[in-house]
């Protein structure tokens, strides 16, 4: 047990978080965020369940300039996703394998006053299927790289522009590392960087650019079983969007965010739960608001 407690305290900021969200003039899958301290630190062998609850709100929207648009704007989105992990014993080029799978459910409202646009849906959203993760652990660092691929499975409408779905197949690499300042593994920073490559949106046949995007983290370890620190994220459209001719359109998006996290460990219970919230700033051609997390991860 004592076992189990020490390598979760130092592990928990599990990789391969994500299911996809509908943030207004963005199109990735993956919710910036989620992780935050530790964020590229696997656990040890084993099985775990973690739940994500979500809320983001936002009454900004921009242009490419990052200036406000004056369009009434009003956002908010309802996150639950269950993630199902495991972290086998399995050795390959001295990692730890590991694969989980993550299934999201969503209740957005979307207003758009001077579009005329009043929508509230509440569905499945886009399941991530993550076989290929390896995981190295050394004595004061950890690193991860995955491989990932998130299934069209949620309802998607071009008519409903609150629909949970995206509408389209997307890869997902990820690469990150964490760095324990000290050798009893108290301070600690971390960045772990994804990168999506989106396939096409069968109803509006036009393909997305691809997005680079990366949380960040620096916590510290108090009286064993807490953590404090600042998290934050950075996302980017790396490449155009595409319509069905293969042409350029639109303009590429992009957001930063920064805020506190605190988390807790219950050994008698084998439980797991963190709460996060991050400001947006400096976003272009998107919504920008408060993204607030509250995660549980059990231990089986």
């Amino acid at each position: 047990m004592k076992k189990i407690i020490g390598m979760t305290l130092i592990a928990l900021g599990l990789v391969g978080i994500c299911f996809g969200m509908a943030f207004a003039g963005a199109e990735n899958e993956y919710p910036n965020g989620i992780e935050g301290i530790k964020a590229a630190s696997l656990p040890p062998p084993g099985f775990y369940y973690r739940m994500y609850n979500v809320l983001y709100t936002a009454d900004t929207n921009t242009d490419k300039d990052g200036d406000e648009l004056d369009i009434d704007f009003d956002l908010t989105l309802f996150a639950n996703a269950h993630r199902f992990i495991w972290v086998s014993d399995w050795k390959f080029l001295g990692a730890d394998f590991a694969s989980n799978i993550i299934v999201p459910i969503f209740n957005i409202d979307l207003e758009i006053g001077a579009l005329g646009v009043d929508d509230s849906q509440f569905g499945l959203g886009d399941i991530f299927i993550e076989p290929f993760v390896l995981a190295w652990h050394g004595s004061q660092y950890d690193t991860v790289f995955a491989m990932g691929v998130w299934a069209p499975t949620g309802q998607y409408d071009k008519d409903e522009p609150a629909s949970p779905g995206k509408d389209m197949w997307t890869w997902m690499g990820t690469v990150g590392g964490t760095y324990y300042f000290d050798t009893a593994k108290t301070w600690s920073a971390s960045i772990l960087a994804r990168y999506e490559i989106h396939g096409e949106k069968d109803e509006l046949e036009v393909t997305p650019g691809d997005d680079f995007h990366f949380e960040w983290g620096i916590g510290k370890t108090l009286e064993k079983f807490w953590d404090i620190g600042l998290t934050g994220y950075c996302q980017w459209q790396v490449s155009d969007d595409e319509d069905e001719s293969g042409a350029a359109y639109g303009e590429k998006d992009s957001v930063y965010a920064i805020g506190p996290e605190v988390s807790v460990f219950i050994p008698s219970a084998k439980l797991f739960i963190s709460l996060k919230n991050q400001w947006e700033f400096g976003a272009e051609d998107r919504s920008e608001g408060n993204f607030m997390c509250l995660n549980f991860t059990k231990i089986f």
